[in-house]
């Protein structure tokens, strides 16, 4: 596995999506995206503000299109 560093100021939203790692949707060509029941659950419990909340959100959908990006590329090398 490859390190990464993570700021800070990311580590809230990169913990979370490292929480959802097995709430992946299948499809039928692969992944469809991250279950947005569980992501809203977990943030429900997190007792944020409004805007934490908001931010949280946002950055589970940018790091979701990334590793579909990411899936997407290894799936095409593969075949």
């Amino acid at each position: 596995m490859k390190e990464f560093e993570v700021w800070p100021e990311n580590w809230p939203a990169a913990l979370l999506f490292c929480h959802l790692q097995t709430q992946w949707v299948p499809g039928p060509n692969g992944v469809l995206g991250i279950n947005y029941l569980v992501l809203y659950h977990k943030l429900d419990r997190m007792n944020l503000e409004p805007a934490e909340y908001e931010q949280l959100e946002m950055d589970i959908q940018v790091m979701e299109l990334a590793a579909l990006e990411k899936m997407q590329e290894q799936k095409e090398q593969a075949a």
